[in-house]
């Protein structure tokens, strides 16, 4: 009976051993595939945002062949190019495809909706690399006595780059948080339309934003502490992660000094007549309402035009004279000495309104943004949703 099912054990011993090895490879050579396209994907876009880094194709292939499968390096059939083993390309979501380009600049992000974004293949968000043991096949054990000599064997993963979700500690640049609601219109991120926040008073329905000191404690039961907003304005941005999906501290009213710092500070950085370009977080505010917490779901980067002084000012005496317009890359001027007349055509020129469609009133403590519509350096890890700025960190997608 031994000797008969001889040839049968030794079966066994092939498929477990040779099987169980195999499945080490596999395994290893997809580790191989994910750390070079994670690598890679980091590296995806410039520094700057202004274009797709050609370059991200040799860090992910030297990423990839610096790793060992079964002991062994690594195959990858790249040499140059966006073709072969490494390739740049878009990643859709409702297809679950990639499809590889060479394109290099970056599609607009605004007056865009998620779905036509997806389906846009010159839209660059991913990087694809396949990792092998083919020029160098796996050695099998017992499985050679049935003519198995070795197994080739091949990995594939995708990296995507999504959007800035989690920021890391000095990402956003003041303690201020923008409400979703009023950088979309008709479900899309849009930066043809200036808000308004209200520092003086909660607006209910009105609110495109308010005060945060960042704090993600547990549902924000400590509130948003005024000392320390205070102590961030014009410093060096959020302290610790600003995580994604976590709700955190805000305060839509009014937090006694803050808004005369934050109006020295900008005019310090722009003399009042220059934007100032801020990245900050983007909250989920219902209905247009801010509470005491809201979930973080992105990041927004927005050019301030303009802060009112903290006092009534019933005669426009401080309304703007002069102010660069970043969408047109033109001034607008008005040497008219009635400043009512001066504040009607600025809200005008920068097309500032409130949420519900009306045009933003001269308020004492307003600060008035625009969304901004130019490509942005990366940041954060992928995850947000799209208000313009691409994340730095990718995810694997497959």
């Amino acid at each position: 009976m031994v000797a008969l099912l001889i040839l049968v054990f030794i079966g066994f011993a092939a498929v477990a051993i040779d099987i169980g090895h195999l499945i080490v490879v596999r395994n290893e050579l997809q580790n191989a595939a994910d750390a070079g396209c994670l690598a890679g994907a980091r590296f995806l876009y410039r520094d700057d945002g202004m274009a797709v880094n050609e370059n991200s194709n040799q860090i992910a292939y030297e990423a990839t062949i610096a790793n060992k499968s079964d002991k062994t390096p690594v195959d990858v059939h790249w040499t140059a190019g966006n073709t072969g083993d490494v390739e740049r390309g878009h990643w859709s979501f409702a297809t679950r495809t990639f499809t590889p380009t060479e394109l290099t600049p970056p599609v607009n992000l605004w007056d865009v909706s998620p779905e036509e974004l997806d389906a846009n293949p010159a839209f660059i968000n991913a990087l694809r690399v396949k990792a092998r043991r083919q020029d160098t096949p796996s050695a099998s054990f017992f499985a050679r006595i049935f003519g198995y000599e070795n197994f080739s064997l091949s990995r594939e993963a995708i990296t995507y780059i999504g959007f800035a979700g989690t920021l890391a500690p000095g990402e956003a640049d003041q303690p201020i948080a923008i409400c979703r609601e009023s950088l979309l219109v008709n479900g899309q991120y849009t930066c043809s339309t200036g808000r308004m926040i209200t520092n003086h008073e909660v607006v209910a329905g009105l609110e495109s934003g308010g005060w945060t000191d960042f704090n993600q404690d547990s549902a924000c039961l400590t509130g948003t502490n005024a000392e320390t907003v205070r102590s961030l304005i014009c410093g060096s941005g959020n302290p610790e992660p600003v995580i994604l999906g976590q709700s955190i501290a805000i305060n839509g009213g009014y937090i006694e000094f803050a808004h005369g710092q934050l109006r020295t500070c900008w005019e310090a950085f722009t003399g009042r007549t220059r934007p100032w370009t801020l990245t900050l977080p983007v909250i989920e505010c219902p209905g247009n309402n801010i509470g005491n917490c809201a979930s973080v779901v992105g990041a927004v980067t927005v050019n301030i035009v303009w802060i009112n002084h903290w006092e009534n000012d019933p005669l426009y005496s401080e309304a703007p004279w002069r102010m660069e317009n970043p969408r047109t890359g033109t001034t607008w001027s008005s040497n008219n000495s009635n400043g009512q007349v001066r504040w009607n055509s600025f809200v005008q020129n920068f097309n500032l309104q409130n949420v519900d469609g009306s045009p933003a009133p001269y308020q004492r403590r307003g600060v008035y943004f625009l969304p901004d519509c130019n490509t942005h350096q990366p940041r954060g890890r992928t995850g947000g949703e799209n208000f313009g700025i691409m994340a730095k960190i990718p995810v694997l997608a497959k």
